[in-house]
């Protein structure tokens, strides 16, 4: 239902676009080529087409692209703010009314001095003044979009592979869930939590506003590939407020209320097997006949890795279809999944919850989480409402939840649990909470290591790959022109 909706919207906003090029004497079509569509803008409001180069710089791309879109539209006559913030905001619906309109018509491009003479001679304003409404009004209408509706994000590491590859521009739909209000609203504009290069603060700590989401048209569902708050920002040294925290993007496993445990590598959501990610990848022993894995085929199968063992043994990352692909090639003698055994803790304590033990693990509790990557739970995750009942077994799994996301003061005194100076012995949840974790298990640092992800560090949903660039290939073979605008499942 969400993406019929979107769908809708799109194709409503793309036939007004369609209607509006018809209008001015270019080709309907034309609309509907990504990039191609905002030179045409350029040339039909004269403004010089070396622009398109600000729409693959990160940041300055958003204004760059409303001032191309606004500028296009005024070239239709639409030269007040409230025209301009329709255009932008309900496209959908103004576009395909203006394209229709026998009334709108194309004037002149908009970046000419005969435009101004004939249309706008009764405005007084210098070049100076009318850039700097331009670009005041694009940082305004970029930061509402980025705020309510949707932003764009890079993959910076390949936590997500094979399903998102570092170097994919996303978009990410803030209406899915429901917008998150700010809650550091006081901040420098287009930084997130510092400013590049000076690695200071971006924000004011001392105004901090209580989280309200508006209504979305949907919930974190699983399979959902998510983009949130990293909740161990929280800690020493950066305590960062929650909307500030650095951004992760995961797949979501479980969701409030759900009973989430991992065998054999194998996620069980409430007792059922969970459905594997199709290009998620695993960790896999790869023995050759001691010549080299030709690097085309490496490349061919997205094969990550590659470390060294003993014996002609090297530990790769692929994806599940790739290790089939690869035992049948000459050289291989064995490729074989990588899968930690159950009942043996993580070497150093590194999984949830020992990796971030809890005052309340004493004793025999310490030997009871054997859990590791591959092998963990059961446990619950909380929903708001849930009550849980609360000893030296259950408060290290929801200690921190109880303490740091719901702000509670937990002491733990003799063999008395405290919460708020008072005797507890359970506690009901404020908040949901979810369970993340990156596609590429053995390459994520995920809800395994720093267990639950509250509601409140939900900033939206992925959906499309607009642009996806290989830092490691050739100059012309850096652009994956296959991920572009590939919807992300």
């Amino acid at each position: 239902m969400t993406y019929t909706i979107a769908a809708l919207l799109l194709i409503s906003g793309l036939t007004g676009c369609w209607k509006l090029f018809e209008k001015a004497g270019r080709k309907g079509w034309e609309a509907l080529i990504p990039v191609y569509n905002f030179y045409v803008m350029l040339r039909l409001s004269a403004r010089p087409v070396w622009w398109l180069i600000w729409l693959f710089i990160p940041g300055l791309n958003v204004i760059a692209a409303i001032i191309i879109y606004v500028d296009f539209i005024k070239s239709y006559g639409k030269f007040s703010a409230a025209n301009q913030a329709a255009a932008l905001f309900l496209g959908f619906i103004y576009l395909p009314k203006w394209g229709f309109d026998k009334t709108t018509r194309y004037l002149a491009p908009y970046g000419t001095n005969e435009f101004r003479e004939k249309y706008q001679s009764h405005i007084k304003r210098s070049p100076v003044r009318e850039w700097g409404e331009a670009i005041l009004f694009a940082a305004i209408a970029a930061t509402l979009i980025r705020t309510f509706f949707i932003e764009g994000y890079v993959i910076p590491s390949g936590s997500m592979e094979s399903s998102l590859l570092t170097g994919d521009y996303i978009f990410v739909s803030k209406i899915h869930y429901g917008a998150r209000t700010p809650i550091t609203p006081v901040s420098f504009p287009f930084a997130h939590n510092t400013l590049p290069k000076f690695n200071v603060v971006s924000y004011w700590r001392g105004l901090q506003l209580p989280y309200f989401r508006l209504p979305g048209l949907t919930t974190v569902k699983r399979g959902d590939v998510v983009v949130f708050n990293y909740p161990m920002d929280a800690d020493s040294p950066l305590y960062r407020p929650v909307d500030k925290r650095e951004n992760f993007i995961k797949r979501c496993q479980g969701i409030p209320g759900d009973t989430i445990a991992m065998i054999g590598a194998q996620v069980y959501v409430n007792g059922h097997m969970a459905a594997n990610p199709p290009m998620g990848q695993q960790s896999y022993i790869v023995r050759t006949n001691g010549n080299d894995i030709k690097l085309d085929l490496i490349n061919e199968l997205h094969i990550e890795g590659g470390r060294p063992l003993n014996n002609n043994r090297y530990e790769m990352l692929m994806t599940r279809a790739s290790a089939e692909r690869l035992k049948s090639t000459p050289n291989i003698i064995s490729v074989e999944e990588q899968i930690e055994p159950r009942g043996v803790a993580d070497p150093g304590d590194q999984v949830f919850p020992l990796k971030h033990p809890s005052r309340a693990l004493l004793g025999t509790t310490l030997f009871h989480y054997k859990w590791n990557v591959d092998n963990f739970g059961p446990l619950i995750i909380p929903k708001r409402g849930l009550t849980v009942k609360l000893d030296s077994l259950t408060l290290p799994i929801y200690e921190r939840a109880i303490e740091v996301y719901e702000h509670n003061k937990v002491q733990v005194i003799g063999k008395d649990l405290l919460i708020n100076d008072k005797k507890a012995t359970s506690y009901t949840f404020k908040l949901d909470y979810y369970w993340m974790m990156g596609d590429n298990r053995h390459n994520s640092e995920d809800s395994r290591y720093w267990g639950f992800v509250p509601e409140d560090h939900i900033e939206g949903k992925a959906v499309c790959v607009w642009m996806s660039t290989d830092s490691t290939a050739s100059f012309m073979r850096q652009t994956r022109w296959s991920r572009i605008f590939k919807i992300i499942h």
